[in-house]
């Protein structure tokens, strides 16, 4: 019997499953990729009496990947925040689908551990830009403010680890960063040591964070602001957490991030106002290759000549 952990590359994903494995070991096959790459069980070859945990992607996205590791006998546990689609009825899967847009994976799986690694769950949530939500539960369990901004930035350069093109754009391979991980028990440990992969991204995130700000914006309006990025590995690999700091800067404003990737094509992530978390992945989802969720959302493959009419999209729902 396999074990098989399927998830996202990013702080959400990654933090779900240190959680998971550091509660309930397992010598499992691991199946992630950059953040983008959320179609991860449509092409696995899945076999009878896998036992499979899925977290932080797509039901929606994965569908035939999922039915397929059904039919075939396979358990599947499946654990997401994003809109699932028709979640099939099935003995083998155990569904924990929530969509609120204060919810991420992290904290449902914190839930169902009931907290055992709650520090680990706050970081998750801070990666996944619930700045609030994980504000709050810093104040519950009675952190202190230099440990809140500790977890903060933790999540934060775990979530910038996971946004490139390919992997080749990345500074660790997502399972890899996950080990790494994984032996620490709570992430100030992670942070304590100074050999730890948060002392390598810290450093790589603010030398890209300072190309990202020096850019100007492509337009902004009382409802939108655009910034245009270059086809460049340090813009791919900012571009998400860039687009949660100017989130979290400007609340009241929906930001659309375009990373090129090339003549014609680009990347988009759409962070809806903080003040509105609401309509990312319904504007996204008109459009090829676009989905997501209630507060963030993204194109994979946009044609840059729709640009005007996604902006003029977004204003029409934010305005």
């Amino acid at each position: 019997m396999r074990h098989i952990d399927i998830f996202n590359g990013d702080a959400d994903g990654i933090i779900s499953l240190i959680q998971l494995r550091l509660v309930e070991p397992q010598d499992s096959i691991l199946l992630t990729g950059v953040k983008r790459e959320n179609q991860l069980m449509n092409d696995f070859q899945f076999q009878p009496n896998d036992q499979v945990t899925v977290l932080d992607i797509s039901m929606e996205k994965n569908q035939e990947g999922l039915l397929r590791a059904l039919e075939l006998g396979a358990t599947v546990h499946y654990v997401d925040h994003h809109r699932p689609g028709e979640i099939p009825k099935h003995p083998n899967l155990l569904a924990d689908i929530n969509t609120d847009a204060d919810v991420c994976t992290a904290l449902l799986i914190d839930q169902k551990l009931k907290g055992k690694h709650h520090h680990w769950a706050i970081a998750g949530a801070y990666g996944d830009n619930l700045i609030a939500k994980a504000d709050a539960l810093c104040r519950q369990a009675q952190l202190s403010e230099q440990q809140s901004d500790q977890l903060k930035e933790l999540g934060t350069l775990i979530n910038y680890n996971g946004y490139g093109a390919t992997l080749a754009d990345l500074h660790y391979d997502p399972a890899i960063l996950f080990k790494l991980l994984l032996e620490y028990t709570s992430p100030f440990e992670v942070i304590a040591d100074s050999q730890s992969a948060y002392h390598q991204l810290k450093g790589a995130y603010q030398e890209d964070m300072y190309l990202a700000n020096s850019i100007k914006p492509h337009y902004l309006s009382s409802s939108v602001k655009v910034t245009i990025l270059p086809n460049t590995a340090w813009a791919r690999r900012i571009s998400g957490v860039f687009g949660n700091q100017q989130a979290n800067l400007h609340p009241s404003l929906a930001h659309l991030v375009v990373t090129e990737t090339a003549k014609d094509t680009a990347l988009v992530s759409l962070r809806a106002p903080l003040n509105n978390k609401q309509g990312a992945g319904n504007i996204c989802s008109q459009y090829h290759t676009g989905g997501g969720r209630e507060a963030a959302a993204g194109i994979n493959q946009f044609n840059i000549e729709l640009l005007n009419q996604l902006i003029s999209d977004i204003e029409g729902y934010y305005s």
